[in-house]
């Protein structure tokens, strides 16, 4: 099985600047999740990638996002079972970012916006199915990917066809980028939430009549302090006022308010709890009403047996390819919070890299060989019973 190994990166190593071409033709490609127009050519480039290898391409518009793609093998068996990939062509980088932070090599690191989240796994996929039907390599399950252009803002268009597709899948990988220089996977994700809440009060004249008025900033300050009372560090529990409004004049009484308040936690749980705290807030005076609304969008990626097994069989992989891998837990999310409550999840699947939404993001150049031979060999591992049960 080594020497699988090191002939899977000998052939990359051939195939280096064909990565590297395809790479830079993506993140060329700007496309924010913000403006759905932008997606459509750099899901065409990945078309015209695909349909070579034998592949069947379906690209399902969004209604206010730039939709998705899904693809899969023109030849396939009834009922043979599946293993996804799963990953986003979107970033948070608006259209022109490339005029002030350019492609750029340095020191073994390949710069561009997007490349590290998440353009370098999209090649990875690419170049994982080409070495598969080059050397007409046995796959256990049939690989189906599903790319998203919304990813970015909470998936919120694509994630009905994650789940149909995640409950039918045996595994799932996730090509999101892994965390840290070392290039560690990600066995575990927070869950997010997002909460708003609108306080209503009374308006008065804050000169004239300030009694006649009950206020619904006062009212936003307990809440807050309320709501960061919930913060519970040794459960990893985080509770974030971000963002607050209210007033109509200095000189009236508040009657509104509003705050957006972001929610991660480490456990389905702990969710349930802390939506059920939150939407149970009481107003602390008189004349006010909370109205509370949201939840917990994304559930957290846990470490269920099932997708530790994954994480065995990939550290298994990367000692045959002479890499020491290692797993973390994320704070942000990603659709493998999603694919985890119907399926073994893998997730950090993506190029070693550094400044995810940040202006020094880059991959290291050498990482993209090593982790597509990563994913070639976890496509090839036979499928365990055990990544299908609960």
């Amino acid at each position: 099985m080594k020497a699988a190994a090191d002939n899977i990166l000998s052939w990359l190593g051939k195939q280096h600047k064909s990565m590297m071409d395809m790479l830079e033709e993506l993140v060329r490609v700007e496309n924010p999740s913000t403006d759905p127009a932008s997606q459509q050519e750099a899901y065409g480039i990945l078309t015209n990638y695909l349909m070579p290898l034998n592949m069947h391409v379906f690209r399902a518009p969004g209604q206010q996002t730039g939709g998705w793609l899904m693809a899969r093998p023109f030849n396939r068996q009834k009922g043979q079972p599946i293993q996804l990939m799963v990953g986003h062509i979107d970033t948070v980088w608006p259209v022109g970012t490339l005029d002030h932070m350019p492609i750029q090599q340095s020191n073994g690191r390949w710069y561009g916006p997007g490349a590290f989240d998440m353009k370098a796994g999209l090649v990875q996929i690419v170049y994982a199915l080409t070495y598969i039907q080059e050397h007409d390599v046995h796959l256990p399950a049939l690989p189906v990917i599903l790319i998203n252009a919304d990813e970015e803002i909470g998936s919120r268009e694509s994630t009905p066809a994650i789940r149909r597709l995640a409950r039918l899948a045996s595994r799932c990988f996730i090509l999101e980028p892994p965390l840290g220089p070392e290039g560690r996977l990600k066995t575990a994700r927070k869950g997010i939430g997002r909460f708003v809440l609108h306080i209503r009060g009374k308006s008065a004249h804050a000169g004239l009549d300030p009694e006649a008025g009950t206020s619904a900033i006062v009212e936003l300050s307990h809440q807050i302090q309320a709501l960061n009372a919930l913060n519970d560090q040794a459960r990893g529990i985080t509770v974030n006022v971000g963002l607050i409004e209210g007033g109509v004049s200095p000189n009236v009484i508040a009657p509104e308010s509003k705050a957006i308040i972001d929610v991660r936690v480490y456990r389905q749980e702990d969710g349930e709890y802390i939506t059920s705290k939150i939407k149970g807030l009481q107003a602390s005076q008189p004349g006010i009403t909370l109205t509370i609304t949201g939840g917990i969008g994304r559930p957290p990626l846990e470490r269920t047996p099932r997708n530790q097994l994954l994480w065995q069989q990939a550290k298994q992989a990367g000692k045959k390819l002479g890499i020491a891998l290692e797993q973390s837990v994320a704070g942000g999310g990603s659709d493998g919070n999603t694919t985890s409550l119907y399926s073994a999840t893998l997730d950090g699947m993506g190029t070693t890299g550094e400044g995810a939404h940040a202006i020094h993001e880059h991959i290291r150049i050498s990482s993209l060989a090593e982790r597509t031979a990563l994913l070639i060999l976890m496509l090839q591992n036979p499928l365990s019973p055990e990544n299908q049960s609960p």
